[in-house]
């Protein structure tokens, strides 16, 4: 520090949301440049490590401990480097998960600081996923092989020149009373802001004064970081802020909108700072402190190593003891849910597409219970079959002795003429039968349910299930969408369940033998022409993988936030080969339909975001209004990594 001056700088690094190995990278390169230019603290944005906008994937066990990995290697990295960093990324306590700030220099956690203030409004849900700092207590913990102390109480750090500076992330700096004020009144000189703010209209300008307004009563210097373009997804964009300030003056401003990662240096005046807090008897007058305890825990130490748990192989299924019960809970929670959205809009019709394949069938029978519960005339329900190209007669002759032994109303209208219409008309070869071919099929079906909905005065019920919207088994804007997705939390798996419990127990002898002649039809979407015997040639469950591993990943990655290794190694219990009742799936097969499962997963996500309301019946709902939020754009580079360096033993 020559002349009570200290070189800052503000860093805005590339990033990959949910992708720490590629973060790193990124962050480590503006490290060395922050180096070269001579800088002594460089500070980064908020959540840097993993992503600002994981959502809930911050609850993933993968994403934490990649996330730990990736601090360690940059602890490692610093080693030869002088320069102070300072990070974001989420801390796990055991019980809570922590957003902080932590400091790192020549290969050493210096500290952690934890968000005094979580925002959960507008656009910002925080508290979702993490805990305000006032609710931990200090406590020691492990983080990227260092044990560290984490506490409530404001921290401050000093250099060897002896410069204080203190460290806020973000939604702190907007609260009432900034933890900034105490940190500066415990003599910190400077302020470092780790942010993840999204841009609005108006909002840039409002921060700029915000910023040189605290920097300004604090008087000290306030040096701010918020994250740029690889942020930004769904609903909200990021423009990438950086600004250095000391005592209300900008010192250095990154350019907004830029699609590069960006570093501004700037120096700030430690002398000017303390002889100005000096002539101001105000500042001198306020202090503040907290007190807390520390509470140490003793290791639990265990040689045993064998895994000896009984692993259910169809954990979203419930058991026999409960099927009965639970279908019916099932059934009512739809039935309810579908009851109180046509009294709201005083409609007494729907209209819903009958293949004969399980998931409309599940639908059907559900609107049958609403229609006898509202006591409305079955009429009401306008069951529409569209043959196609790939339509069998097994599903057709389902569909409509269905539909007549439940007395709705039956309409039939055949595709084949209009879509074949549509490939002319965007110039497409009928003998490609490739995703153009199989998508104009579903969209054609959606545009003539929501036409003659809006024709009958009825609502459109979505047939699609849990199963498909995870993998995105759908096409977009086709069978995808719909005015209230009735299976929508419901997995393939358990729709079978459903079904044969209405076939048992709700319908008479000749619907129970359609019911269970389709629980036992191939799954399929019947948009390929049918064998030469007239046979389902499309199955799903060649071109996707099996359901029953499908379900069995989704409620060990989404209820129980495992990484894919246990997972894998969880399925090999349930399903491996030689296992006497668990099934008949081998290493190799677990883990190539276990990649299917994480990317599909990942890139479908944009299919889920603009799903339509429908009631959630279980543990799992991937509704963006309610129990799962996720980027679009988030990366699976991490968890595919992960599925790929599983070793087999049998294959």
């Amino acid at each position: 520090m020559n002349y009570g001056y200290i070189k800052v700088a503000s860093a805005i690094p590339g990033v990959k949301v949910a992708d720490c190995e590629y973060n790193l990278g990124q962050i480590e390169s503006l490290i060395q440049q922050a180096v070269d230019k001579n800088a002594e603290i460089v500070v980064f944005p908020e959540l840097c490590i993993t992503g600002y906008t994981c959502q809930d994937l911050f609850q993933q066990q993968m994403l934490l401990d990649n996330a730990d990995t990736a601090l360690m290697m940059l602890t490692d990295a610093t080693r030869k480097w002088d320069i102070i960093c300072i990070v974001g990324m989420p801390v796990n306590l055991g019980h809570v998960l922590v957003n902080c700030a932590v400091v790192v220099q020549k290969g050493s956690i210096i500290g952690v600081v934890p968000k005094t203030f979580i925002p959960n409004y507008g656009e910002f849900y925080e508290k979702r996923w993490f805990v305000p700092a006032r609710d931990i207590v200090e406590t020691e913990i492990t983080l990227a092989g260092n044990r560290l102390t984490i506490s409530p109480d404001p921290v401050v750090f000093r250099t060897s020149e002896g410069v204080k500076f203190g460290i806020e992330i973000c939604e702190d700096l907007w609260a009432p009373s900034s933890p900034s004020n105490n940190l500066a009144l415990a003599g910190a000189d400077i302020i470092f802001n780790l942010s993840a703010s999204d841009e609005l209209m108006g909002k840039h300008e409002y921060l700029r004064r915000l910023i040189q307004q605290q920097s300004a009563k604090c008087i000290s210097g306030y040096v701010y970081s918020s994250c740029g373009f690889g942020e930004s997804t769904q609903d909200v964009v990021f423009a990438g802020n950086a600004m250095i300030c000391q005592d209300g003056r900008i010192l250095a401003e990154a350019k907004r909108f830029s699609l590069d990662p960006q570093l501004i240096v700037a120096q700030i005046d430690i002398d000017v700072i303390r002889n100005r807090r000096c002539r101001n008897s105000t500042f001198g007058g306020c202090a503040s402190g907290k007190k807390v305890r520390l509470i140490d825990t003793l290791p639990v130490i265990s040689n045993n190593s064998e895994f000896d748990v009984k692993v259910n192989p169809h954990p979203l299924i419930p058991s026999e003891d409960k099927m009965y019960e639970s279908c019916e809970d099932i059934l009512n929670i739809q039935a309810f849910g579908l009851a109180k959205r046509l009294t709201h809009i005083h409609y007494d019709k729907v209209i819903i597409g009958i293949s004969g394949g399980l998931d409309s069938t599940l639908a059907l029978l559900a609107c049958v219970r609403t229609f006898d519960m509202l006591k409305y005339d079955r009429k009401g329900i306008i069951g529409v079959t569209m043959p196609g190209f790939g339509t069998t007669g097994r599903t057709y002759n389902n569909a409509i002795n269905l539909m007549k032994n439940l007395g709705i109303t039956i309409r039939e209208i055949n595709i084949a003429a209009s879509v074949t219409q549509h490939f002319k008309d965007i110039g497409h070869d009928m003998e490609y039968k490739d995703v153009t071919y199989e998508n104009s099929q579903a969209r054609e079906r959606t545009q003539i349910l929501m036409d003659l909905g809006n024709k009958l005065g009825a609502i459109v019920i979505g047939t699609g299930d849990l199963s498909e919207l995870v993998l995105g088994w759908a096409t977009y804007n086709g069978d995808q969408m719909s005015m209230y997705g009735m299976n929508a939390s419901i997995a393939k798996t358990l729709v079978v369940h459903l079904v044969r419990h209405v076939a048992m127990h709700c319908v008479d002898e000749d619907s129970k033998k359609i019911l269970l002649d389709i629980i036992d039809t191939p799954i399929s979407p019947e948009l390929i022409p049918a064998d030469e015997q007239g046979n389902i040639k499309q199955k799903t469950e060649d071109l996707v993988g099996p359901y029953e591993l499908h379900d069995f990943f989704i409620y060990h990655v989404l209820h129980n936030n495992f990484r894919p290794v246990k997972i894998f190694m969880l399925a090999k219990e349930a399903f491996g080969k030689g296992l006497p009742g668990r099934g008949s799936y081998d290493d190799k097969t677990i883990k190539k339909w276990l990649s299917t499962f994480y990317r599909r997963f990942f890139t479908q996500q944009f299919k889920r975001t603009c799903m339509p309301d429908g009631p959630k019946t279980g543990l799992i709902s991937l509704s963006p209004r309610g129990d799962w939020r996720m980027p679009t754009d988030a990366s699976a580079e991490m968890w595919l990594k992960e599925v790929e360096k599983i070793e087999i033993e049998n294959a």
